[in-house]
């Protein structure tokens, strides 16, 4: 807990009041400090050594935003004074912020020490309030006269700390004397002297107990012990009456300069397996090994090492369910990137782990990338990639024996040349032209093929662009939340000619190739990196984009971003079409806290649409909120086979500090069936929380799946993100 955010803060101020030579009415600017006026009718005034802003300021220094309604800076004292309902908020490394509020504070940007008086500062776990607080180039903070501390967020705390004095010490301990303990309002507790650590408990149990129709009664448990700040570690041991005991260890490291990661195993003996989606029985001894390590020990450097292993394809699906939605079949890779200037080198490797996923190994695969850079003093821009791989396609549980897995050695390497220019001010035009070549060993696996092959391929292009503007500051509509408006209409077209290579995608070995997507792939490469499906191509894709623009709490904001975008393929493939579908991306935000995501993809030919996704978020308060979706895609058995048409809701309210719930449906309309619902109480228990989640779903096919789950956590030491549970309901049904 450490009050640098503060000072650096309140040092922007005098960083730039000091530069303000002539008076500023609304803004000045000083470098990377920005410092506005709250309210647009404040100024900034520079007179005898003295800056002074006045009737709201807003100061803003590397992610730091601090208000106050005044701030003094005096160049002979090297002082920054700011005063009134004084804000400072500021993010740690972590991402988390730590919030300060107090009616005055002085800085000596000189001595780099601070004095402020009715203050109260907040970076969870934990919260501090106090009369008076001064701290120095030490990195401690002390805090006198009625200093409180609590991890409880409450504006009444369950528990709390209150003493004489407070020291809080970049050691991450706080020290405080004349301390006494509350429960509630009743002092329990007298110390003359208490020290602790801010950081986690060395050891602590969660327990998740439950009911679920797969399961019967069952209980999740974990123990937790830190050995270090560094090095924690835990052990799972579960209970599932119908499906058996089950439990591992677990460990998550910090190697500062040699890297951090995580490693865990788990085994259960499941007495009631089942089958695959073949038919194919599962066994009983199930198990599951994770393990992940990156590190950074210089700069530009970034390694990852990741392992996923598992015993059979459904263990993560039967035991830990919000792991399998987030990908249903993980790979295992190693991969390092160094970073240049104007080059970047990466290598892989990517074995099959687990033979019943379908992979492409690649053992390994290097790739040298040369970052857009300019020729010399010409205008002239140059690119590149050349990789070089050894390739294994695996089929997995889908595989039927030599005829479907095939290995070959393949090197590509492409370069391309771009001339980007601007004429009149305002239109850009960026040609580009470039060649790839690319070989492929002797395929192993591939009869058919039998000899190396050869692959050339010349491309050409254009980028033609511009951006126009219109701005009417006088515009304001409450009920839209609008303070004037600055309209921006950019619309663009871009051309890929790539003319029949002297081999098709057919008469190669397909390792990358394309596959179907919901979007438009990209046209030119090297952003299109299906290596092996390039084929001809004569197309332009024409784009409009439109941005309505607005003042929302003295920040710019987006009122609607909408792009329309297609293709125009001047010679279609075999197969294909003259125009595909027609792409629709808007965000519509009527009001800060309406907003209206939409994305939809109409068949020009067949006049229908084939898929819309739209999603309606209100966040009017902190009282309730609510998010209303629809998904729907048109059946096409060629590329995604069944379409839906999914409507989902999830409704929140806050009945009280103590009291929430949450509800949330996923209706298939095609066919009447309710898929799934969420029922989610909440309860404020102080220190902890506590939310019982009722859960039913309809699996069509298997028989219904349904739960009943209560999920404890420690305010101080969460399991889980503030709002996880919104987008991703499964986290409170355990693992």
């Amino acid at each position: 807990m450490k009050f640098t955010a503060l000072g650096l803060a309140v040092l922007s101020i005098a960083s730039a009041l000091a530069r303000a030579e002539e008076p500023a009415t609304t803004t000045g600017d000083a470098g990377d400090v920005d410092v506005r006026s709250a309210d647009g009718m404040g100024e900034v005034a520079f007179e005898d050594g003295v800056a002074t802003a006045q009737n709201g300021v807003v100061i803003r220094y590397q992610g730091s935003k601090l208000t106050a309604k005044k701030a003094t800076f005096d160049q002979k004292d090297h002082t920054v004074l700011v005063e009134g309902d004084v804000t400072i908020e500021h993010p740690d490394k972590a991402g988390r912020t730590q919030l300060w509020r107090g009616e005055k504070a002085r800085y000596d940007y000189v001595a780099k020490s601070l004095v402020a008086d009715d203050f109260r500062v907040g970076q969870p776990p934990f919260f501090v309030a106090g009369k008076h607080v001064s701290g120095g180039q030490t990195n401690s903070v002390q805090v006198v006269t009625d200093a409180v501390l609590t991890s409880d967020d409450l504006a009444k705390p369950g528990y709390h700390v209150k003493a004489r004095s407070i020291t809080i010490t970049d050691r991450k301990t706080f020290t405080a004397k004349d301390a006494v303990l509350y429960i509630g309002g009743t002092p329990v507790m007298w110390f003359p002297t208490y020290t602790r650590s801010l950081e986690r408990h060395p050891n602590f149990w969660t327990l998740t107990p439950g009911y679920r129709s797969l399961y019967g009664p069952f209980m999740l448990s974990s123990y937790h012990y830190s050995w270090s700040t560094n090095v924690e570690t835990a052990l799972d041991l579960d209970w599932r009456q119908k499906r058996g005991i089950g439990g591992g260890p677990e460990i998550s490291y910090d190697l500062g300069d040699w890297g951090k990661g995580d490693a865990s195993f788990y085994y259960t003996r499941d007495d009631a397996p089942g089958a695959d989606a073949f038919g194919n029985a599962l066994p009983s001894d199930r198990h599951r090994t994770t393990f992940t390590h990156q590190l950074s020990p210089w700069e530009g450097f970034n390694a990852k090492a990741v392992v996923r292993e598992q015993g059979d394809p459904l263990v993560t699906h039967d035991f830990f369910e919000s792991e399998f939605r987030r990908d249903t079949q993980p790979k295992s890779f190693f991969e390092a990137s160094q970073f240049w200037r104007n080059f970047s080198l990466d290598a892989v490797a990517q074995p099959q782990i687990n033979d019943f996923f379908r992979t492409v190994e690649r053992l390994p695969d290097v790739k040298l990338t040369g970052l857009r850079q300019q020729i010399g003093e010409t205008p002239l821009y140059y690119e590149s990639e050349s990789s070089l791989a050894y390739l294994r396609y695996r089929e997995g549980l889908l595989g039927s024996g030599v005829a479907t897995n095939f290995a070959a050695l393949r090197a590509d390497t492409y370069h391309q040349i771009v001339l980007p220019q601007t004429f009149f001010g305002w239109l850009n035009v960026t040609p580009r032209t470039g060649g790839r070549f690319t070989h492929y060993g002797d395929p192993d696996g591939l009869p058919t093929f039998g000899e190396a092959r050869d692959r050339w391929v010349f491309n050409t292009g254009a980028e033609v662009s511009f951006k126009a503007a219109r701005v009417w500051p006088g515009m304001r509509n409450e009920l839209l939340d609008v303070d004037g408006i600055r309209h921006i209409v950019e619309p663009s077209i871009n051309y890929a000619y790539v003319p029949r290579p002297d081999k098709t995608p057919t008469e190669l070995p397909q390792f990358d190739t394309e596959l179907p997507s919901h979007r438009l792939l990209p046209l030119e490469f090297p952003d299109y990196n299906s290596i092996d499906s390039v084929d001809s191509q004569n197309t332009l894709r024409l784009g409009l984009r439109n941005k309505v623009q607005t003042k929302r709490a003295g920040d710019v904001d987006n009122v609607l971003n909408w792009a329309l975008y297609t293709d125009w393929r001047l010679r279609p493939r075999p197969g294909q079409t003259t125009f595909p579908d027609l792409y629709s991306d808007l965000d519509f935000s009527p009001r800060h806290w309406i907003v209206l995501n939409s994305q939809v993809r109409y068949d020009i030919y067949d006049r229908d649409w084939r898929e819309a996704n739209h999603r309606l978020t209100l966040l009017p308060n902190d009282t309730w909120n609510w998010t209303l979706g629809h998904r729907y895609l048109r059946d096409d058995p060629t590329s995604y086979g069944p379409g839906n048409n999914l409507i989902s809701s999830s409704l929140y309210y806050r009945v009280n500090e103590d009291w929430g719930f949450r509800v949330s449906h996923y209706f298939e309309s095609r066919d009447g069936v309710l898929e799934e619902q969420y029922y989610t109480v909440y309860r404020d228990l102080r220190s902890w929380t506590a939310a019982l989640t009722l859960r039913f779903r309809d699996n069509r096919t298997a028989r219904e799946d349904w739960a009943i789950v209560l999920t404890m956590q420690l305010k101080a030491f969460p399991r889980f993100g503030l709002g996880k549970d919104s987008n991703q309901a499964d986290w409170l049904l355990g693992r």
